[in-house]
């Protein structure tokens, strides 16, 4: 029987080289064909690759993050025979540059795969554990004088806090002086606390978990870099007045068709970005520095960032300023929803223009949004909540909504990203201006 080489297909156009992201197979595994052997991600997809035949695993080329050429070798099969020519490979979901929003908890990030290796590698062997050192005795203490135990008021502290009494704990300083060792050492040997069992400590952990930095955290790793380092951020922060806006928008919903999506504020928040931006041109448009340009763009295309079970995806509400607030809700729930379900496709991932970027229950009260590379300003919602505010005098209950926004410096200045914010402010806080 002989070795076949199983190659790297040519996976798209322009594409010259991929990254290992995920093996399905190890060496000794009996593939079938058609079974999944391994995700590689290019600049434009995440792709999984076939199996062209049957056969066993006898070597895999390429570890988790490691560059593999278009036509290198990717794995050795034993199977007999010729390779017959390898099958195109199934083109996923792309997955885009992404724009950051404050991570309210870090996401689970999935078990690497099996490392390639040319050869069959045996597990290491598991280190032998060594019995716990045996913890120091309790010394007995020493007989009583009816004075005061010897001690400095840092260890007196740190016995009351801990319910240790001093006068169970024999000190090896001068005069029987307790030092902080020998409170530490009768802590350690389960000294008593008063009117209390034995303190229980738990063990100290020394373990450390080591993950490469692969895939789509990666690409979003990159994306930041590029953003922070190239881009000089100023951000401005404000509170809204969503009172009334919060009215027409549970009128809405309990007037609403069963074919018509639930509203959110984010909607409206859509619409209203849409009517303010032909007046704030600067804030709708991308800076090409490479070419000294400021792309002005008269489409409202709206990223919406998502977070998802793979990492941050930016899907895009393209022509927002043709719709209306039905068909924005529904547009955005149908990109976003295909972003977490993995079947958005290279249309839905790219041509933002400007990013609306939101953490719903979890939002806080504030955060600087990293800017979307190359787009030059970014718009961050927050949780919105009932607050006490004087109005006309009075004390009174309205319905809070913070903002916060990041502008590019060297395209925005102070004073018009300031004036973008302000205008949707007053959009948001008289809502019927949204319609007009």
């Amino acid at each position: 029987m002989s070795n076949r080489m199983f190659k790297l297909p040519d996976i798209g156009e322009g594409v010259v080289e991929g990254e290992v992201v995920q093996w399905h197979v190890s060496v000794g595994d009996i593939v079938a064909e058609d079974d999944d052997l391994v995700d590689v991600m290019t600049d434009k997809a995440t792709v999984t690759i076939p199996s062209p035949h049957d056969g066993e695993i006898t070597a895999l080329h390429g570890g988790v993050g490691d560059m593999v050429a278009v036509g290198a070798v990717l794995i050795e099969f034993d199977g007999g025979g010729d390779s017959p020519p390898a099958k195109p490979a199934e083109k996923a979901a792309p997955e885009p540059a992404p724009e950051p929003t404050p991570e309210p908890s870090p996401e689970p990030v999935a078990a690497p795969a099996p490392a390639a290796t040319t050869t069959p590698v045996a597990p290491p062997p598991v280190p032998a554990i060594s019995a716990p050192a045996p913890l120091p005795s309790v010394s007995t203490p020493a007989p009583s004088t009816g004075g005061k135990a010897l001690a400095s008021p840092a260890v007196r502290r740190r016995a009351r806090e801990a319910g240790v009494d001093l006068s169970a704990v024999r000190g090896s300083g001068p005069a029987g002086r307790i030092r902080h060792a020998d409170l530490d050492a009768f802590i350690a040997a389960g000294g008593m606390v008063q009117g209390a069992a034995p303190v229980a400590y738990s063990t100290r952990r020394t373990d450390v978990e080591e993950i490469k930095v692969v895939g789509l955290r990666r690409k979003i790793a990159e994306a930041m870099t590029l953003s922070k380092r190239h881009i000089p951020h100023f951000s401005y922060f404000e509170e809204i007045d969503v009172t009334e806006l919060e009215e027409l928008r549970q009128t809405l919903n309990a007037t609403r068709s069963p074919e018509q999506p639930k509203l959110t504020y984010l909607p409206f928040i859509m619409l209203a970005l849409s009517k303010l931006m032909p007046n704030h041109p600067e804030c709708n448009a991308h800076y090409d520095e490479a070419n000294g340009l400021v792309r002005r763009y008269g489409a409202i295309n709206l990223g919406i960032a998502t977070q998802t079970d793979r990492g941050l995806f930016v899907p895009v509400v393209k022509h927002t300023e043709a719709m209306d607030v039905w068909q924005a809700a529904a547009e955005m729930q149908r990109v976003s929803g295909a972003a977490r379900n993995g079947t958005a496709t290279l249309d839905d991932l790219t041509g933002s223009t400007f990013t609306i970027t939101s953490l719903g229950r979890d939002g806080g009260l504030g955060a600087t949004p990293i800017i979307n590379h190359p787009e030059v300003a970014i718009l961050g919602i927050h949780k919105a909540r009932d607050m006490p505010v004087a109005r006309k005098g009075d004390i009174v209950v309205r319905r809070i909504m913070n903002v916060s926004s990041s502008f590019d410096h060297r395209i925005v200045d102070g004073a018009n990203g300031a004036a973008l914010v302000q205008s949707l402010k007053r959009m948001l806080e008289h809502p019927a201006m949204i319609f007009m």
